[in-house]
């Protein structure tokens, strides 16, 4: 059968390949972005009840209301902003669906959507099968700031669309309330819709406020806002995810939704509105996190690891080119195979390839996985 590809570049990504190099060698697994110790007994307690207790059918196609009712007040707490649950929020399958449904809805073939690279890699094969056109900022290392006056000039008569995301992955960089207002005084009068992933909204280090979108009301008119409650909550396999946006926007998502999953899991939104009931479940992530990535830190001092500056989400870039000149890929390949460490090249998150000979690790992790793993870079 001749079979014509709709993605004929896209392989199997780097995360499932470190994943099951790092099983073949039995070593420790900082790549993947996943925590090593569960999700909070309280949310599962919450989720059981729920099963046994008959939430077992289907729920309405934009999520249970209650957790919806308690979305809509975690976000005016949070960022003084009021959304309707009913008209601005859609319960997802997780926020990578939630990334796809808002591309799919929204981009036209020959459209163009400026990513932000390194970036996630859904974004651009999602944006591809929708036939747009991905349009490339690289940021560059060890700051990764946005120059603005370049980025303007990527703007054309065909944006559609741009991507950021913030706290950033795989760089652990956080954008500025600057960079957002900078960001809504150049769409401001126009037609291009922003995308903004937060799903690490509330891993946020060193005193800093998370800058959402939502704090900014001009450039809300014009975006979709993605979050995870895997992320939050230490669940990722449940794939549990939310979009946020104005009505206008909503109701085009909606129609996009409703035919890729309709209804997401319906004992679990049931759990987690009733889990939300209590805000420090979520107030208590920036010192959780923070402290375990301060463990790591500690535990690499005295290798040759430099480690950049990690700013938001869970992970860690960590220079090596006092260890090696092999690139980033060859050299997380070594750590894992001959040191025990596996870890995630960033060359993979640019569509050019770019290598800084920085690698990145996963934090979140218990405090004897990160010992254990400081023990072997030491010694390397």
């Amino acid at each position: 059968m001749n079979i014509h590809s709709k993605l004929p570049t896209v392989g199997t990504t780097i995360f499932s390949v470190m994943a099951a190099l790092a099983n073949q060698h039995g070593a420790i697994n900082l790549s993947q972005g996943f925590p090593d110790f569960d999700c909070p007994e309280a949310l599962q307690d919450r989720v059981n009840f729920h099963l046994k207790n008959g939430k077992n059918q289907y729920v309405p196609m934009p999520g249970v209301p209650l957790l919806r009712a308690r979305l809509a007040k975690k976000m005016e707490q949070s960022y003084h902003t009021k959304i309707n649950p009913d008209t601005e929020i859609t319960i997802t399958a997780g926020a990578t669906q939630a990334l796809f449904t808002a591309i799919t809805a929204f981009v036209h073939a020959g459209d163009e959507v400026i990513l932000i690279e390194p970036a996630y890699d859904s974004y651009r094969p999602s944006i591809e099968l929708a036939g747009g056109v991905p349009v490339i900022y690289e940021l560059h290392g060890p700051d990764y700031q946005i120059d603005w006056q370049q980025f303007e000039k990527l703007i054309s008569e065909k944006t559609k669309m741009i991507i950021i995301n913030t706290p950033h992955n795989p760089i652990g960089k956080v954008r500025s309330a600057a960079d957002m207002q900078t960001l809504e005084r150049l769409t401001k009068g126009t037609d291009i819709l922003v995308l903004c992933d937060e799903v690490y909204e509330h891993l946020i280090y060193d005193g800093q406020l998370h800058q959402s979108v939502l704090r900014f009301p001009e450039l809300f008119k014009r975006s979709l806002l993605v979050y995870s409650f895997g992320k939050t909550f230490h669940s990722t396999g449940w794939k549990m995810g939310y979009c946020v946006g104005p009505a206008s926007l909503m109701r085009e998502f909606r129609k996009v939704h409703q035919f890729n999953v309709f209804s997401c899991n319906s004992f679990v939104q049931y759990g987690i509105a009733d889990f939300l009931e209590d805000p420090t479940t979520y107030q208590q992530l920036p010192d959780f996190y923070q402290q375990k990535r301060d463990f790591f830190h500690h535990e690499l001092m005295g290798s040759s690891l430099k480690p950049l500056s990690s700013e938001g989400s869970y992970f860690q870039l960590y220079d090596y080119s006092a260890v090696s000149d092999l690139p980033d890929t060859e050299f997380a390949k070594y750590l894992t195979t001959e040191v025990g460490v596996a870890v995630i090249p960033v060359s993979p998150f640019y569509s050019s390839g770019r290598d800084e000979q920085v690698v990145r690790f996963c934090f979140a992790k218990k405090e004897e996985t990160l010992a254990a793993a400081g023990k072997l870079l030491r010694a390397m």
